[in-house]
């Protein structure tokens, strides 16, 4: 089966400086992938690669066996790590942007988990908490009926009793032969849900392991054998 997403030999320069050297990388249909290592290590280059917001120094990158462009753009979903709705949106009003600029926009979907989030359609964005704000925005993401969906520190700025909901989400808000590529630091928190986890280190891919069999290999979770592998 052909990989949603594939590397070859992909490189990211900034200013002369590497932050992606090499990557080769592929990944099937179908999976829930945890993108994992450091600060700096190369994860948000790599999701915005991705998402077709960067342009590669060098090497091949491809979605569902096309090179970044319209096409792929039209089926990859993407969280970045920040607040990118403006702050005079109402809640309506977000549903409205993504219902006109992406064709796969579910707003029954959207519009249910906002009330099940006790989120009023009518508040504005400027009014919202930090994590409020965050659960907006995945709710946007997840209710299109993308191919690939790329999230990135989807849980760090929420409570905790928030995240289960969250992950809940995630699970249960996309196909069975869509991926989802989620990078994170709270692996204790998300290993759970995950299929597979790549490690990141320096720009290059450490290991890629599927989750049961690491734990199976090593005896361990996937938070202790990142602990170990990027020990200071």
């Amino acid at each position: 089966m052909q990989p949603i997403l594939e590397c070859r030999g992909l490189t990211k320069f900034y200013g002369g400086m590497p932050a992606l050297t090499g990557v080769n990388l592929q990944i099937p249909k179908g999976r829930i992938v945890g993108l994992l290592g450091p600060n700096g290590s190369g994860k948000t280059t790599l999701l915005k690669l991705c998402a077709g917001l960067l342009t590669p120094t060098g090497g091949q990158l491809l979605i569902d066996g096309r090179e970044i462009g319209v096409e792929t753009k039209a089926v990859v979903s993407y969280l970045p790590d920040s607040t990118y709705l403006s702050s005079w949106m109402r809640i309506q009003d977000c549903l409205d942007y993504f219902a006109d600029f992406y064709a796969d926009f579910d707003r029954r979907r959207a519009e249910g988990m906002l009330e099940l989030l006790q989120i009023p359609a009518n508040a504005r964005m400027r009014t919202l908490s930090k994590g409020t704000k965050e659960k907006v925005q995945l709710v946007l993401v997840m209710s299109r009926r993308a191919k690939l969906y790329l999230l990135d520190e989807p849980i760090a700025g929420v409570d905790p009793a928030a995240r289960d909901f969250i992950l809940n989400t995630i699970i249960s808000n996309y196909s069975e032969d869509a991926t989802v590529l989620i990078s994170t630091h709270l692996i204790a928190d998300i290993e759970k849900v995950l299929d597979d986890c790549i490690f990141i280190s320096h720009g290059q891919i450490a290991r890629y392991d599927a989750v049961d069999d690491l734990r199976a290999q090593t005896g361990k979770s996937v938070d202790e054998v990142f602990r170990e592998v990027f020990r200071c």
